[in-house]
Protein backbone atom coordinates (compact mmCIF):
# COMPACT_ATOMS: atom_id res chain seq x y z
CA UNK A 1 0.00 0.00 0.00
CA UNK A 2 1.10 3.63 0.04
CA UNK A 3 -0.44 7.37 -0.36
CA UNK A 4 -0.08 10.28 -2.02
CA UNK A 5 -0.28 13.99 -0.50
CA UNK A 6 -0.69 16.90 -3.08
CA UNK A 7 -0.18 20.40 -0.45
CA UNK A 8 -2.31 23.32 -0.61
CA UNK A 9 0.04 25.89 -0.93
CA UNK A 10 -0.04 29.70 -1.59
CA UNK A 11 2.93 32.66 -0.57
CA UNK A 12 1.60 34.89 1.30
CA UNK A 13 4.03 37.86 -0.03
CA UNK A 14 3.36 37.48 -3.57
CA UNK A 15 -0.09 38.41 -4.93
CA UNK A 16 -1.76 36.70 -7.58
CA UNK A 17 1.24 33.88 -7.35
CA UNK A 18 1.63 31.31 -9.84
CA UNK A 19 0.54 28.10 -8.12
CA UNK A 20 2.56 25.61 -11.02
CA UNK A 21 5.25 27.89 -10.39
CA UNK A 22 5.07 27.67 -6.34
CA UNK A 23 4.76 23.86 -6.51
CA UNK A 24 8.01 23.55 -9.02
CA UNK A 25 9.69 25.58 -6.22
CA UNK A 26 9.12 23.33 -4.02
CA UNK A 27 10.22 20.66 -5.84
CA UNK A 28 13.68 21.92 -7.05
CA UNK A 29 14.51 23.49 -3.17
CA UNK A 30 14.34 19.89 -2.10
CA UNK A 31 16.50 18.89 -5.01
CA UNK A 32 18.99 21.87 -4.46
CA UNK A 33 19.12 20.50 -0.60
CA UNK A 34 19.51 17.14 -1.57
CA UNK A 35 22.51 17.84 -4.20
CA UNK A 36 24.78 18.91 -0.84
CA UNK A 37 24.58 15.49 -0.04
CA UNK A 38 24.52 13.17 -3.08
CA UNK A 39 25.42 14.79 -6.42
CA UNK A 40 23.65 16.16 -9.45
CA UNK A 41 20.38 14.38 -9.25
CA UNK A 42 18.84 15.99 -12.31
CA UNK A 43 19.21 13.54 -14.49
CA UNK A 44 16.87 11.36 -12.90
CA UNK A 45 13.33 11.76 -14.57
CA UNK A 46 9.98 9.85 -14.24
CA UNK A 47 9.58 7.30 -16.61
CA UNK A 48 5.88 7.46 -18.12
CA UNK A 49 6.41 4.34 -20.44
CA UNK A 50 3.92 2.68 -18.31
CA UNK A 51 1.64 4.52 -16.94
CA UNK A 52 -2.01 3.93 -18.06
CA UNK A 53 -4.89 6.60 -16.41
CA UNK A 54 -7.07 5.93 -19.25
CA UNK A 55 -7.71 2.61 -18.70
CA UNK A 56 -10.51 1.41 -16.57
CA UNK A 57 -10.88 -1.31 -14.30
CA UNK A 58 -14.28 -2.00 -15.98
CA UNK A 59 -13.06 -3.25 -18.89
CA UNK A 60 -12.64 -0.31 -21.20
CA UNK A 61 -9.86 2.41 -22.26
CA UNK A 62 -11.56 6.09 -22.26
CA UNK A 63 -10.31 7.98 -25.42
CA UNK A 64 -7.46 10.92 -25.09
CA UNK A 65 -10.01 13.34 -26.13
CA UNK A 66 -12.98 12.37 -24.35
CA UNK A 67 -11.02 12.99 -21.02
CA UNK A 68 -9.90 16.17 -19.26
CA UNK A 69 -6.79 17.62 -19.09
CA UNK A 70 -5.91 16.65 -15.53
CA UNK A 71 -6.45 12.91 -16.30
CA UNK A 72 -3.58 13.17 -18.91
CA UNK A 73 -0.83 11.94 -15.79
CA UNK A 74 0.77 9.92 -18.43
CA UNK A 75 2.85 13.18 -19.38
CA UNK A 76 5.31 15.21 -18.34
CA UNK A 77 4.28 18.80 -17.20
CA UNK A 78 5.84 21.59 -19.45
CA UNK A 79 6.12 25.28 -18.44
CA UNK A 80 6.54 28.02 -20.04
CA UNK A 81 9.42 30.09 -20.77
CA UNK A 82 8.28 32.77 -18.73
CA UNK A 83 7.41 30.22 -15.91
CA UNK A 84 10.89 28.77 -15.97
CA UNK A 85 12.70 31.86 -15.85
CA UNK A 86 10.49 32.83 -12.15
CA UNK A 87 11.24 29.56 -11.08
CA UNK A 88 15.62 29.51 -11.66
CA UNK A 89 16.26 32.06 -9.44
CA UNK A 90 18.92 31.10 -6.54
CA UNK A 91 17.79 27.53 -5.59
CA UNK A 92 20.30 25.72 -7.63
CA UNK A 93 23.89 26.00 -7.66
CA UNK A 94 25.07 27.76 -10.39
CA UNK A 95 27.99 25.14 -11.32
CA UNK A 96 24.63 22.75 -11.77
CA UNK A 97 22.64 22.14 -14.87
CA UNK A 98 19.66 24.58 -14.73
CA UNK A 99 17.44 21.78 -15.85
CA UNK A 100 14.02 22.89 -13.77
CA UNK A 101 12.34 19.65 -12.28
CA UNK A 102 9.03 19.20 -12.34
CA UNK A 103 10.05 15.64 -11.24
CA UNK A 104 11.97 14.34 -8.08
CA UNK A 105 12.74 10.35 -7.25
CA UNK A 106 14.17 10.29 -3.96
CA UNK A 107 16.33 7.92 -2.33
CA UNK A 108 13.57 6.52 -0.01
CA UNK A 109 11.84 5.43 -2.37
CA UNK A 110 9.12 8.10 -2.90
CA UNK A 111 8.07 10.76 -5.47
CA UNK A 112 8.06 14.52 -5.24
CA UNK A 113 6.30 16.20 -8.14
CA UNK A 114 4.30 18.89 -9.49
CA UNK A 115 0.70 17.66 -10.23
CA UNK A 116 -0.90 20.47 -11.56
CA UNK A 117 -0.96 23.25 -9.36
CA UNK A 118 0.17 20.79 -6.51
CA UNK A 119 3.08 19.70 -5.10
CA UNK A 120 2.53 16.49 -4.67
CA UNK A 121 4.53 13.11 -2.45
CA UNK A 122 3.99 9.85 -3.64
CA UNK A 123 5.40 7.54 -0.63
CA UNK A 124 7.39 4.72 -1.33
CA UNK A 125 5.56 0.71 -1.51
CA UNK A 126 4.89 -0.27 1.88
CA UNK A 127 3.69 -3.75 3.55
CA UNK A 128 1.40 -2.34 6.77
CA UNK A 129 -0.56 0.67 7.49
CA UNK A 130 2.02 1.74 10.66
CA UNK A 131 5.00 1.89 7.55
CA UNK A 132 2.46 3.76 5.67
CA UNK A 133 1.74 6.21 8.59
CA UNK A 134 5.68 6.35 8.89
CA UNK A 135 6.47 7.21 4.97
CA UNK A 136 3.50 9.56 4.85
CA UNK A 137 4.44 11.79 7.63
CA UNK A 138 7.93 11.54 5.87
CA UNK A 139 6.56 13.21 2.91
CA UNK A 140 5.14 16.26 5.34
CA UNK A 141 9.16 16.46 6.64
CA UNK A 142 10.31 16.57 2.79
CA UNK A 143 7.99 19.33 1.94
CA UNK A 144 8.71 21.11 4.99
CA UNK A 145 12.29 21.28 4.24
CA UNK A 146 11.83 22.45 0.77
CA UNK A 147 9.75 25.26 2.67
CA UNK A 148 12.98 26.83 4.76
CA UNK A 149 14.95 26.20 1.86
CA UNK A 150 12.89 28.73 -0.10
CA UNK A 151 12.46 30.86 3.01
CA UNK A 152 16.43 31.05 3.04
CA UNK A 153 17.29 31.94 -0.07
CA UNK A 154 17.34 35.62 -1.59
CA UNK A 155 15.15 36.75 -3.49
CA UNK A 156 12.85 34.15 -3.23
CA UNK A 157 8.91 35.08 -0.91
CA UNK A 158 8.30 32.26 1.62
CA UNK A 159 6.16 29.55 0.46
CA UNK A 160 3.31 28.07 3.03
CA UNK A 161 2.45 24.59 2.48
CA UNK A 162 -0.93 23.10 3.59
CA UNK A 163 -1.77 19.44 4.59
CA UNK A 164 -5.50 19.70 3.57
CA UNK A 165 -8.03 19.17 0.50
CA UNK A 166 -9.88 22.59 -0.13
CA UNK A 167 -9.22 25.55 -0.40
CA UNK A 168 -12.61 26.47 0.47
CA UNK A 169 -13.50 28.34 -2.83
CA UNK A 170 -14.74 25.57 -4.95
CA UNK A 171 -11.12 24.23 -5.76
CA UNK A 172 -10.33 20.50 -3.83
CA UNK A 173 -7.10 18.62 -4.16
CA UNK A 174 -6.35 14.97 -3.56
CA UNK A 175 -5.11 12.71 -0.62
CA UNK A 176 -5.24 9.27 -2.49
CA UNK A 177 -4.44 5.91 -0.94
CA UNK A 178 -2.88 2.76 -3.05
CA UNK A 179 -4.01 -0.90 -2.17
CA UNK A 180 -2.48 -3.93 -4.40
CA UNK A 181 -5.09 -6.45 -4.92
CA UNK A 182 -5.23 -9.30 -6.76
CA UNK A 183 -6.44 -9.56 -10.29
CA UNK A 184 -8.72 -12.12 -9.65
CA UNK A 185 -10.90 -10.41 -7.37
CA UNK A 186 -14.11 -8.80 -9.76
CA UNK A 187 -14.14 -5.28 -9.51
CA UNK A 188 -17.71 -5.00 -9.33
CA UNK A 189 -17.35 -7.15 -6.38
CA UNK A 190 -15.00 -4.79 -4.93
CA UNK A 191 -16.82 -1.45 -5.63
CA UNK A 192 -20.19 -2.73 -3.46
CA UNK A 193 -18.77 -3.73 -1.39
CA UNK A 194 -16.11 -0.34 -0.46
CA UNK A 195 -19.15 2.30 -1.18
CA UNK A 196 -21.24 2.00 2.23
CA UNK A 197 -17.60 1.83 3.71
CA UNK A 198 -16.09 5.07 2.26
CA UNK A 199 -19.60 6.58 2.80
CA UNK A 200 -18.88 5.69 6.88
CA UNK A 201 -15.58 5.63 6.98
CA UNK A 202 -15.16 9.79 7.33
CA UNK A 203 -16.43 9.27 10.91
CA UNK A 204 -13.12 7.71 12.04
CA UNK A 205 -10.60 9.62 9.54
CA UNK A 206 -12.62 12.88 8.08
CA UNK A 207 -9.89 15.84 8.38
CA UNK A 208 -13.14 18.45 9.41
CA UNK A 209 -13.87 21.43 7.80
CA UNK A 210 -15.72 24.62 8.60
CA UNK A 211 -18.03 25.26 5.55
CA UNK A 212 -20.73 23.21 4.18
CA UNK A 213 -20.85 22.97 0.46
CA UNK A 214 -17.76 23.19 -2.43
CA UNK A 215 -18.14 26.59 -2.14
CA UNK A 216 -19.08 27.22 1.75
CA UNK A 217 -22.13 28.17 0.66
CA UNK A 218 -23.98 27.64 4.23
CA UNK A 219 -22.25 28.15 7.85
CA UNK A 220 -21.38 25.32 10.03
CA UNK A 221 -18.67 22.45 10.40
CA UNK A 222 -18.45 18.83 8.64
CA UNK A 223 -16.60 16.15 9.31
CA UNK A 224 -14.63 15.94 5.77
CA UNK A 225 -12.83 18.03 4.04
CA UNK A 226 -13.61 16.51 0.09
CA UNK A 227 -17.40 14.72 0.53
CA UNK A 228 -19.22 17.80 -0.88
CA UNK A 229 -16.60 17.57 -4.11
CA UNK A 230 -17.85 14.02 -4.82
CA UNK A 231 -20.75 13.50 -7.62
CA UNK A 232 -20.69 9.86 -8.88
CA UNK A 233 -20.61 6.56 -7.33
CA UNK A 234 -18.05 5.17 -9.71
CA UNK A 235 -16.01 6.51 -12.21
CA UNK A 236 -12.48 6.96 -13.80
CA UNK A 237 -11.87 10.65 -13.40
CA UNK A 238 -10.45 12.00 -9.95
CA UNK A 239 -10.33 16.07 -10.75
CA UNK A 240 -14.07 16.52 -12.05
CA UNK A 241 -16.99 14.18 -11.29
CA UNK A 242 -15.63 12.86 -8.72
CA UNK A 243 -16.69 8.77 -7.90
CA UNK A 244 -16.16 7.10 -4.67
CA UNK A 245 -14.72 4.22 -6.25
CA UNK A 246 -12.11 5.40 -8.67
CA UNK A 247 -11.73 2.85 -11.55
CA UNK A 248 -8.30 4.01 -13.10
CA UNK A 249 -6.38 0.69 -13.86
CA UNK A 250 -2.80 1.38 -13.73
CA UNK A 251 -1.24 -1.43 -11.51
CA UNK A 252 2.10 -0.60 -11.67
CA UNK A 253 2.72 -4.09 -11.10
CA UNK A 254 1.98 -7.57 -12.74
CA UNK A 255 -1.50 -6.95 -14.20
CA UNK A 256 -2.19 -10.28 -15.19
CA UNK A 257 -1.69 -10.62 -10.97
CA UNK A 258 -2.68 -7.65 -9.20
CA UNK A 259 -4.84 -4.52 -9.51
CA UNK A 260 -4.25 -0.87 -8.21
CA UNK A 261 -7.02 -0.32 -5.79
CA UNK A 262 -6.89 3.87 -6.46
CA UNK A 263 -8.72 5.71 -3.48
CA UNK A 264 -9.42 9.41 -3.92
CA UNK A 265 -12.23 9.99 -1.39
CA UNK A 266 -10.15 10.45 1.89
CA UNK A 267 -8.75 13.10 3.78
CA UNK A 268 -5.19 14.12 4.25
CA UNK A 269 -4.58 13.32 7.93
CA UNK A 270 -2.16 14.91 10.41
CA UNK A 271 -3.68 12.47 13.25
CA UNK A 272 -1.00 9.46 12.55
CA UNK A 273 -4.36 7.37 14.79
CA UNK A 274 -6.47 8.95 11.99
CA UNK A 275 -4.21 7.28 9.41
CA UNK A 276 -3.60 4.64 10.71
CA UNK A 277 -6.95 3.36 11.37
CA UNK A 278 -8.11 5.06 7.52
CA UNK A 279 -5.28 2.53 6.17
CA UNK A 280 -5.61 -0.32 8.29
CA UNK A 281 -9.27 -1.02 8.48
CA UNK A 282 -9.64 -0.22 4.29
CA UNK A 283 -6.93 -3.40 4.34
CA UNK A 284 -8.64 -5.04 6.47
CA UNK A 285 -12.06 -4.74 4.52
CA UNK A 286 -9.96 -5.52 1.19
CA UNK A 287 -9.40 -8.76 3.11
CA UNK A 288 -13.11 -9.51 3.73
CA UNK A 289 -13.73 -9.13 -0.07
CA UNK A 290 -10.79 -10.98 -0.99
CA UNK A 291 -12.26 -14.07 0.91
CA UNK A 292 -16.00 -13.23 -0.11
CA UNK A 293 -16.98 -13.05 3.86
CA UNK A 294 -17.86 -8.84 3.20
CA UNK A 295 -20.92 -7.85 4.29
CA UNK A 296 -22.84 -5.23 1.45
CA UNK A 297 -24.71 -2.71 3.63
CA UNK A 298 -26.42 -1.48 0.41
CA UNK A 299 -26.30 2.32 0.70
CA UNK A 300 -29.99 3.72 -1.83
CA UNK A 301 -28.24 7.16 -2.48
CA UNK A 302 -24.34 6.85 -1.70
CA UNK A 303 -23.80 10.25 -2.61
CA UNK A 304 -26.06 12.10 -1.09
CA UNK A 305 -25.71 10.35 2.46
CA UNK A 306 -21.76 10.89 1.95
CA UNK A 307 -22.73 14.23 2.28
CA UNK A 308 -25.12 14.14 4.68
CA UNK A 309 -22.99 11.72 6.50
CA UNK A 310 -20.59 14.56 6.79
CA UNK A 311 -22.49 17.63 7.41
CA UNK A 312 -23.44 16.12 11.16
CA UNK A 313 -21.27 16.30 13.92
CA UNK A 314 -23.71 14.69 16.11
CA UNK A 315 -22.93 11.24 13.72
CA UNK A 316 -26.92 11.05 14.47
CA UNK A 317 -27.59 10.77 10.63
CA UNK A 318 -29.71 8.10 9.58
CA UNK A 319 -28.57 6.64 6.36
CA UNK A 320 -31.25 4.48 4.57
CA UNK A 321 -30.44 0.97 2.95
CA UNK A 322 -32.39 -0.56 -0.24
CA UNK A 323 -33.65 -3.13 2.54
CA UNK A 324 -35.30 -0.64 4.33
CA UNK A 325 -32.98 -0.06 7.15
CA UNK A 326 -32.15 3.57 8.51
CA UNK A 327 -28.34 3.07 10.51
CA UNK A 328 -25.77 5.80 11.72
CA UNK A 329 -22.47 5.65 10.13
CA UNK A 330 -21.17 4.08 13.20
CA UNK A 331 -23.23 1.31 12.84
CA UNK A 332 -22.08 0.68 9.27
CA UNK A 333 -19.00 0.93 10.62
CA UNK A 334 -19.68 -1.56 13.20
CA UNK A 335 -21.12 -4.40 10.55
CA UNK A 336 -17.52 -4.54 9.04
CA UNK A 337 -16.06 -4.32 12.09
CA UNK A 338 -17.78 -7.18 13.71
CA UNK A 339 -17.34 -9.10 10.08
CA UNK A 340 -13.62 -8.43 10.36
CA UNK A 341 -13.26 -9.30 14.13
CA UNK A 342 -15.14 -12.71 13.31
CA UNK A 343 -12.75 -13.30 10.38
CA UNK A 344 -9.48 -12.66 12.29
CA UNK A 345 -10.54 -14.94 15.26
CA UNK A 346 -11.76 -17.95 12.83
CA UNK A 347 -8.36 -17.73 11.08
CA UNK A 348 -6.68 -17.65 14.58
CA UNK A 349 -4.55 -14.30 13.30
CA UNK A 350 -1.79 -13.86 15.87
CA UNK A 351 -0.37 -10.62 13.81
CA UNK A 352 0.06 -7.91 16.11
CA UNK A 353 -0.67 -4.78 14.11
CA UNK A 354 -4.08 -6.89 12.82
CA UNK A 355 -4.93 -7.27 16.66
CA UNK A 356 -4.30 -3.46 17.39
CA UNK A 357 -6.26 -2.28 14.69
CA UNK A 358 -8.99 -4.51 15.04
CA UNK A 359 -8.62 -3.30 19.00
CA UNK A 360 -8.36 0.69 17.90
CA UNK A 361 -11.13 0.70 15.81
CA UNK A 362 -14.15 -0.96 18.28
CA UNK A 363 -12.67 1.24 20.86
CA UNK A 364 -13.26 4.30 18.87
CA UNK A 365 -16.31 2.79 17.97
CA UNK A 366 -17.52 2.58 21.10
CA UNK A 367 -16.58 6.30 21.85
CA UNK A 368 -17.89 7.91 19.10
CA UNK A 369 -21.42 5.70 20.11
CA UNK A 370 -21.22 8.21 23.40
CA UNK A 371 -19.59 11.31 23.09
CA UNK A 372 -17.46 11.96 19.96
CA UNK A 373 -15.92 14.76 21.83
CA UNK A 374 -13.61 12.08 23.76
CA UNK A 375 -12.32 10.89 20.26
CA UNK A 376 -10.14 14.56 19.69
CA UNK A 377 -7.00 12.94 20.78
CA UNK A 378 -7.08 10.25 17.93
CA UNK A 379 -9.27 12.41 15.36
CA UNK A 380 -8.61 14.92 13.55
CA UNK A 381 -12.32 16.35 12.53
CA UNK A 382 -12.86 16.08 16.61
CA UNK A 383 -10.03 17.68 17.30
CA UNK A 384 -10.29 20.33 15.09
CA UNK A 385 -13.76 20.63 16.38
CA UNK A 386 -12.56 20.89 19.76
CA UNK A 387 -10.11 23.73 19.20
CA UNK A 388 -12.95 25.63 16.92
CA UNK A 389 -15.57 25.17 19.66
CA UNK A 390 -13.27 26.62 22.20
CA UNK A 391 -12.88 29.89 19.65
CA UNK A 392 -16.53 29.81 19.34
CA UNK A 393 -17.59 29.80 23.29
CA UNK A 394 -14.53 32.53 24.07
CA UNK A 395 -15.08 35.09 22.10
CA UNK A 396 -19.07 34.14 20.80
CA UNK A 397 -18.25 33.39 17.45
CA UNK A 398 -20.95 32.58 14.20
CA UNK A 399 -20.15 29.52 12.20
CA UNK A 400 -20.25 32.68 9.62
CA UNK A 401 -17.53 34.35 11.22
CA UNK A 402 -14.34 34.15 9.12
CA UNK A 403 -11.69 33.81 11.97
CA UNK A 404 -13.05 30.15 12.21
CA UNK A 405 -12.27 29.51 8.36
CA UNK A 406 -8.58 30.79 9.60
CA UNK A 407 -8.45 28.49 12.39
CA UNK A 408 -9.47 25.51 10.11
CA UNK A 409 -6.41 26.65 7.68
CA UNK A 410 -3.77 26.98 10.75
CA UNK A 411 -4.74 23.12 11.40
CA UNK A 412 -3.27 21.81 8.71
CA UNK A 413 -0.11 24.89 8.81
CA UNK A 414 2.83 22.22 7.96
CA UNK A 415 4.74 25.13 9.88
CA UNK A 416 5.76 23.20 13.18
CA UNK A 417 5.63 26.25 14.96
CA UNK A 418 2.39 27.52 13.49
CA UNK A 419 0.24 24.87 12.54
CA UNK A 420 -2.72 23.90 15.60
CA UNK A 421 -1.66 20.06 15.18
CA UNK A 422 1.56 20.39 15.51
CA UNK A 423 0.70 22.58 18.72
CA UNK A 424 -1.72 20.01 20.07
CA UNK A 425 0.97 17.32 19.37
CA UNK A 426 3.83 19.08 21.33
CA UNK A 427 1.97 19.72 24.48
CA UNK A 428 0.18 15.57 23.95
CA UNK A 429 -3.45 16.11 23.24
CA UNK A 430 -2.89 14.45 19.83
CA UNK A 431 -1.72 10.64 20.31
CA UNK A 432 1.43 10.03 18.44
CA UNK A 433 2.39 6.35 17.23
CA UNK A 434 5.73 7.15 15.29
CA UNK A 435 8.31 9.33 17.25
CA UNK A 436 10.12 11.64 15.10
CA UNK A 437 13.35 10.07 14.87
CA UNK A 438 11.94 7.36 13.07
CA UNK A 439 10.30 9.91 10.95
CA UNK A 440 13.46 11.76 10.18
CA UNK A 441 15.11 8.14 9.01
CA UNK A 442 12.21 7.72 6.63
CA UNK A 443 12.94 10.84 5.01
CA UNK A 444 16.30 9.05 3.58
CA UNK A 445 15.71 5.25 4.24
CA UNK A 446 13.35 3.36 1.68
CA UNK A 447 11.35 0.36 3.47
CA UNK A 448 12.88 -2.88 3.51
CA UNK A 449 10.52 -5.19 2.62
CA UNK A 450 9.30 -3.74 -0.55
CA UNK A 451 10.71 -2.60 -4.62
CA UNK A 452 11.06 0.83 -2.76
CA UNK A 453 14.08 -0.57 -1.67
CA UNK A 454 15.44 -1.31 -4.63
CA UNK A 455 14.91 2.03 -6.33
CA UNK A 456 15.51 4.02 -3.15
CA UNK A 457 18.95 2.49 -3.45
CA UNK A 458 19.45 2.40 -6.59
CA UNK A 459 19.13 6.65 -6.28
CA UNK A 460 21.27 6.87 -3.60
CA UNK A 461 24.12 4.65 -4.49
CA UNK A 462 23.88 5.54 -8.46
CA UNK A 463 22.67 9.01 -8.74
CA UNK A 464 24.27 9.86 -11.46
CA UNK A 465 23.53 6.48 -13.59
CA UNK A 466 20.46 6.29 -13.11
CA UNK A 467 18.53 8.45 -15.82
CA UNK A 468 14.93 7.40 -15.29
CA UNK A 469 12.65 5.40 -12.93
CA UNK A 470 9.10 4.66 -11.98
CA UNK A 471 7.27 2.67 -9.71
CA UNK A 472 8.33 -0.50 -11.81
CA UNK A 473 11.46 0.23 -13.40
CA UNK A 474 14.73 1.65 -13.09
CA UNK A 475 16.75 3.19 -16.34
CA UNK A 476 21.03 3.53 -16.06
CA UNK A 477 22.97 4.82 -18.47
CA UNK A 478 26.43 3.42 -18.50
CA UNK A 479 29.35 4.71 -20.02
CA UNK A 480 29.88 0.94 -21.43
CA UNK A 481 26.17 0.57 -22.97
CA UNK A 482 25.20 2.00 -26.26
CA UNK A 483 22.11 1.62 -25.08
CA UNK A 484 19.87 2.73 -21.62
CA UNK A 485 19.74 -0.47 -19.34
CA UNK A 486 16.21 -0.83 -17.76
CA UNK A 487 15.77 -3.04 -14.84
CA UNK A 488 12.05 -3.75 -14.69
CA UNK A 489 10.44 -3.87 -10.84
CA UNK A 490 7.24 -5.46 -11.67
CA UNK A 491 6.93 -7.76 -8.89
CA UNK A 492 6.51 -5.28 -5.74
CA UNK A 493 7.44 -8.11 -2.98
CA UNK A 494 11.23 -8.68 -4.94
CA UNK A 495 13.85 -6.12 -5.00
CA UNK A 496 13.84 -6.36 -1.12
CA UNK A 497 16.75 -5.38 1.34
CA UNK A 498 16.69 -9.23 2.08
CA UNK A 499 17.52 -10.19 -1.74
CA UNK A 500 19.63 -6.99 -3.08
CA UNK A 501 21.49 -5.80 0.01
CA UNK A 502 24.14 -7.81 -0.26
CA UNK A 503 24.59 -6.92 -4.10
CA UNK A 504 24.18 -2.90 -3.32
CA UNK A 505 26.90 -4.01 -0.72
CA UNK A 506 29.55 -6.09 -3.03
CA UNK A 507 29.17 -3.25 -6.23
CA UNK A 508 31.70 -0.71 -6.21
CA UNK A 509 29.94 1.02 -9.34
CA UNK A 510 27.02 1.32 -11.66
CA UNK A 511 28.30 -0.50 -14.29
CA UNK A 512 29.54 -3.41 -11.97
CA UNK A 513 25.83 -3.75 -10.19
CA UNK A 514 23.85 -3.83 -13.35
CA UNK A 515 26.56 -6.52 -14.77
CA UNK A 516 25.90 -8.69 -11.34
CA UNK A 517 22.29 -8.04 -11.63
CA UNK A 518 21.67 -9.24 -15.28
CA UNK A 519 24.34 -12.08 -15.73
CA UNK A 520 24.78 -13.57 -12.12
CA UNK A 521 22.05 -15.47 -10.15
CA UNK A 522 20.43 -11.98 -9.26
CA UNK A 523 18.44 -10.97 -12.13
CA UNK A 524 15.37 -12.84 -10.12
CA UNK A 525 16.02 -10.41 -7.13
CA UNK A 526 14.53 -7.09 -9.33
CA UNK A 527 11.93 -7.86 -11.67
Amino acid sequence: MGTETEYGIIAPGVADANATVLSTQVVNAYAATLREGLGNLTGTRWDYTDEAPLSDARGWQMGRLAADPSQLTDEAPVLSAEQIALVDQGLSDPSEDATVLMNLVLGNGARLYVDHAHPEYSSPEVTSPLDAVRWDRAGDVVVQRAMQRIASTPGFSPVNLYKNNTDSKSVSYGSHENYLVPRAVPFNRIAAALIPFFVSRQVICGAGRVGIGALNQQPGFQLSQRADFFENEVGLETTVRRPIINTRDEPHAVAEKYRRLHVIIGDANLSEVSNYLKLGTTSLVLSLIEQELVPVPEVADPVRELQAVSHDPSLRHLIRLTDGRQVTAVDLQAIYFEAASKAVATQGSTDPQTADILQRWGTLLDVLRGDPMDGARQVDWIAKLKVLQAYRDRDALDWKDPRLALVDLQYADLRPGKGIYYRLAARGAMERLITDDDVVRAVSEPPRDTRAYFRGHCISRFPKEVVGASWDSIIFELPSQRRLQRIQTREPLRGTAELTEELFAGSRTAEEFVSRLQGGPEPSMAP
